[in-house]
């Protein structure tokens, strides 16, 4: 067998409200970088379901800068590391540099992809100039009193920087190597969010909290005039520039993108984009982030929404012309839909969203309606509908067949752990304190346990329930009039239940632990052991999932990797080691039992071609 990675249905940018969110694209206009958890993501313009995914951050990643020469990416990080590595595979590291003691804000490049300038809130220093394959520094950044939250270089020579920062103020910084020249104070009135260069370098603009939008002279760093004063009514979070350097767009909390045209009359504005609903007021509407993608004919503005979701503008259409949606939290939930023929999946984040995804074409998007306002923990699929639980203790259904939330929600009595479903519109939920039962939503039965449940699995009048401190899996049999009887207890191994699974025809229980073993049971052997050989996991097994089949299962587990097991070979898997940053909380069958899908802590949804299977 062989397990190889297909496509990476990428995370969206990470976002916090009051705060930008900095994008960054290519020179030929076909990728944008961003970052999202331990992550940074390359991701196709044309075809978000292509992207790379680089991992060599150990912390939470929050910035990255493509090169002029588009053959490099520079990422920051919360630590204060900046990291250079190759913009082709997402792979070999340039470099690792310790910059400041705090978070990395922003980076800017020199146009010969040579320097770079760090900014961001550190202790000693709000940031640094420093050479891209060595490290050695070449200038330092100097003038501020706060945090800095963005810097601009200008990529004509002679060299000029711009940073900008919480205490109101710009800093313009002569090079190389750099250091400070001059300093506009009093100009806004708050924190400073943004700072770009025109592409011809002539002109310098700064955005900030204050909604004001100041030029300067791009040589001197003089101020010289207002733009708009008073037309956006919100925080300005962002700014990026056309590639004839006449033109710039800005982002904003009043939930619109403008563009602006510096030589036009009046106050400027020639277009104006507004995001969500018309008339509504929505935090997760609120734009942080925007970049103007230069090498591309057709005009496409990229703005990127609180919510994550990424907005494709162009002029002249009054709405995105597309939205590319999903995940921007850890996914901890993943379903394969029940009448989609394995083309379509479910997921469910931290935050409580949720998304439905073609596996086809790797287009995501929002499953519409009341989503869960905590995190998801699981869900069920049966009979076009998909069932989920959450954090904030709701049992809700989903309808396949209009990616819609139904309008009943079903208030749970504790926290729920786990959820299974079974034809007939039974629903089996494992409760902080007991199973209970409901059909069309409706409690018919709950069964108080002396231990507390982890996890849960139904086939026909046979439901399993695995126990998050004891060793123990309990099987219960359900009646006509549904009361539930104990009828078996097993012993998997030592280590508490994680995750359980029937096969599609009920013939095996797969049984998950703590320690990352996988028992599987026979159901019609009297419960005998089936095979106790999928042990290769060394942490908590968090998911499992079988084939239509029932010959082969596939695993996730907090060890961050992904197995492929064989029930009539128990020692021949596969296994996908690092796929995904901080543990796999799903997995699941898809397109015909041809390929994987997984997600987990990076936020990503990735699909893996399975080969051979014996």
């Amino acid at each position: 067998m062989s397990l190889e990675i297909e496509k990476i249905l990428a995370a969206n940018p990470a976002t916090t409200r009051g705060q930008p969110t900095q994008l960054s694209c290519d020179p030929r206009g076909e990728r944008i970088a961003y970052a999202s958890g331990k992550s940074i993501y390359l991701r196709n313009l044309d075809d978000p379901s292509l992207s790379k995914q680089y991992t060599g951050h150990t912390t939470t990643t929050t910035v990255a800068r493509f090169s002029p020469s588009g053959f490099w990416v520079a990422s920051g990080d919360v630590s204060g590391k900046v990291r250079v590595w190759d913009a082709v595979e997402a792979v070999n590291t340039k470099g690792e540099y310790a910059i400041i003691s705090g978070r990395i804000a922003d980076l800017a490049w020199d146009g010969d992809s040579q320097r770079v300038i760090a900014v961001g809130d550190g202790r000693e220093r709000f940031g640094h100039c420093f050479t891209a394959d060595s490290g050695n520094s070449v200038g330092e950044v100097s003038g501020h009193s706060k945090v800095v939250n963005a810097v601009a270089l200008r990529q004509q020579r002679p060299l000029r920087a711009a940073t900008v920062s919480d205490d109101g103020s710009m800093c313009f910084l002569h090079g190389a190597p750099f250091k400070f020249a001059s300093k506009a104070a009093g100009l806004h009135r708050g924190f400073v969010m943004g700072a770009a260069f025109s592409p011809d370098g002539a002109v310098l603009v700064t955005v900030g909290a204050d909604r004001r939008i100041q030029l300067y002279d791009g040589r001197t760093g003089e101020p010289t005039r207002q733009v708009g004063d008073g037309v956006h009514t919100g925080s300005i979070f962002a700014v990026s520039w056309a590639k004839d350097s006449k033109r710039f767009v800005t982002a904003s909390a009043d939930q619109t993108v403008r563009l602006w045209d510096v030589e036009a009359e009046a106050d400027r504005c020639v277009q104006t984009w507004r995001l969500g609903e018309e008339g509504s007021v929505s935090v997760a509407d609120q734009q942080v982030g925007v970049v103007w993608p230069h090498g591309r004919s057709d005009g496409l503005i990229v703005s990127l929404s609180l919510s994550g979701d990424l907005n494709y503008l162009t002029e002249g259409r009054a709405t995105p012309v597309r939205v590319v949606q999903g995940h921007n939290k850890s996914v901890t939930a993943l379903s394969v839909a029940s009448d989609s023929k394995g083309k379509t999946l479910t997921t469910g984040s931290f935050d409580g969203r949720v998304c439905s995804w073609d596996v086809p074409t790797g287009i995501g998007r929002a499953v519409e309606g009341q989503a869960h306002s905590n995190q998801v923990t699981q869900f069920a699929s049966v009979a076009g509908q998909t069932f989920s639980v959450g954090w904030d203790d709701t049992l809700r259904t989903i309808q396949e067949s209009t990616n819609n939330f139904l309008g009943a929600t079903t208030s749970l009595p504790s926290q729920p752990r786990a959820i299974s479903a079974a034809p007939g519109g039974l629903t089996v939920v494992a409760l902080a304190d007991g199973i209970a039962i409901y059909a069309n939503n409706k409690l018919v039965t709950h069964l108080p346990t002396d231990f507390p449940p982890s996890a849960v699995a139904v086939h026909g009048p046979i439901i399993a329930v695995g126990s998050t401190t004891t060793p123990a899996l309990q099987l219960y049999t359900l009646s006509p009039t549904n009361t539930l009887t104990a009828t078996k207890s097993l012993t998997p191994s030592t280590s508490p239940i994680s995750a359980l699974a029937f096969s599609p025809a009920g013939t095996h229980l797969a049984a998950g632990t703590a320690a990352g073993k996988i028992v599987v049971y026979d159901a019609t052997t009297a419960w005998g052991v089936a095979t106790d050989r999928w042990s290769a996991h060394t942490a908590r097994v968090l998911a499992v999932a079988w084939n239509g089949a029932g010959t082969h299962a596939a695993s996730g587990g907090l060890d961050t990797n992904v197995h492929v097991w064989s029930l009539a070979r128990p020692g021949s898997r596969v296994k996908a080691a690092n796929a995904h940053k901080d543990g796999v909380y799903g997995v699941g069958w898809v397109e015909g039992d041809a390929k994987v899908a997984s997600s987990g802590g990076d936020a990503a949804v990735k699909i893996w071609r399975v080969g051979g299977l014996q």
